[in-house]
């Protein structure tokens, strides 16, 4: 009997790293219908991956405006400090790699990878719904987490403006807000921040990851440099706005050897406290993330799951309460001491950085229907804030 011929075996390539950009690949979302899986079919043998990635055309930001029918969202989680929360953005051009909420661009019939990092969806009325959801009677003041979800302070913020209008907001009403980003921007808006400040209304945070450049370029490749953002903690602190640090997340044999100079980078900086999560990988966060390792740390990329499976009770991740921000077992026992002693070497603790605002000093807004006058000034009527 004759041998029968031999079939070519197909080998699954590698993604590779495509510069000024986060995810590696346009990895299919888990509401998709159609299957797609990518596959070397022996064409292309010449070339590499890494080479093919390098050489491909320059991916383009699309700025999509929403016309968005609600702005707050709320949570009942017993682990997040906050229980109101608005994003003025959906997708986030940074394009970091670990961001928690690229799986919601499965909702929108999207990637989680590339799509969530160059297809930003801008809700061009956000200060609108702000202004009309609190001058509903039923609304009861609460500090509002202001870009948690993806950052306020994105580039196409320099130019649409859209945080800079929820703050006006919230500046008129007396509304307590806490602000995270890791972003210079921000320091653009310190002429509203700086005396809601002073008021005990406003409080920020700055993550910062890593203090290693290389490592920030591939990680947060859109992101401001981490030096960069020490001196935007140091901007904010001069300015009297409450700024702590965010060490987020924290990746073992890749950020977390930082983690004790982060904490002293921060303090020196002007910080006022500090406080950390261990990498999650909820979704399709788990396989972005590990075709970020492949292209860039090939040589630890196994010992890396390996450290963050032994955290997450022999999973990529747990969502439970209590150990999804901060994980389980020895390494994780080992990272939070090691954070601990670094504060308290300042003389500082990890807290809430929502801790102190004041939700009392709230004037509703009104909204008067269009007609009743062509303009409007505030007014102060029985304790709430009048719009006429």
């Amino acid at each position: 009997m004759a041998d029968q011929e031999e079939q070519p075996i197909f080998i699954q390539p590698a993604p590779g790293a495509r510069k000024g950009r986060g995810a590696v690949s346009n990895l299919q979302g888990r509401y998709e219908l159609q299957a797609r899986e990518r596959f070397d079919d022996g064409w292309d043998e010449h070339e590499e991956a890494g080479d093919a990635a390098a050489d491909a055309p320059r991916l383009r930001t699309q700025i999509i405006h929403e016309t968005a029918r609600s702005i707050l969202s709320r949570n009942a989680s017993p682990d997040i400090p906050f229980g109101v929360s608005l994003n003025p953005y959906r997708g986030c051009e940074h394009g970091c790699i670990y961001c928690f909420a690229r799986p919601t661009h499965s909702y929108l019939g999207l990637s989680p990878g590339l799509d969530f990092e160059t297809r930003i969806y801008a809700k061009i009325n956000a200060a609108e719904l702000l202004r009309q959801e609190l001058a509903r009677r039923t609304y009861q003041p609460e500090p509002i987490a202001l870009g948690v979800n993806t950052d306020a302070y994105q580039p196409g913020e320099r130019a649409l403006r859209l945080t800079r209008g929820v703050l006006e907001v919230l500046r008129e009403c007396a509304h307590p807000v806490g602000l995270i980003s890791k972003s210079s921007l921000i320091e653009r808006d310190i002429d509203l921040l700086a005396p809601m400040a002073e008021r005990s209304l406003a409080a920020t945070a700055i993550t910062l990851t890593t203090l290693d450049p290389a490592i920030a370029r591939t990680l947060e490749p859109r992101a401001a440099s981490p030096e960069r953002r020490l001196r935007t903690i140091r901007t904010l602190a001069a300015a009297g706005i409450p700024v702590s640090v965010s060490i987020a997340p924290v990746i073992p044999f890749v950020t977390e050897p930082d983690l004790e100079h982060i904490v002293a980078a921060a303090f020196d900086a002007g910080a006022t406290s500090a406080h950390y999560i261990v990498l999650r990988l909820p979704w399709e966060v788990s396989p972005l993330f590990r075709e970020w390792l492949q292209a860039h740390f090939p040589d630890r990329a196994q010992r890396v799951m390996n450290r963050i499976q032994e955290m997450r009770g022999g999973k990529d991740y747990d969502s439970a309460f209590g150990n999804r921000m901060r994980g389980e077992g020895i390494w994780a026992d080992l990272i939070r001491q090691r954070f601990e002693k670094a504060v308290a070497c300042y003389g500082r603790r990890g807290r809430n950085r929502f801790k102190g605002l004041d939700s009392s000093q709230f004037r509703r807004p009104v909204i008067v229907p269009a007609g009743r006058a062509s303009s409007r000034h505030l007014a102060k009527n029985d304790g709430q804030l009048d719009l006429f």
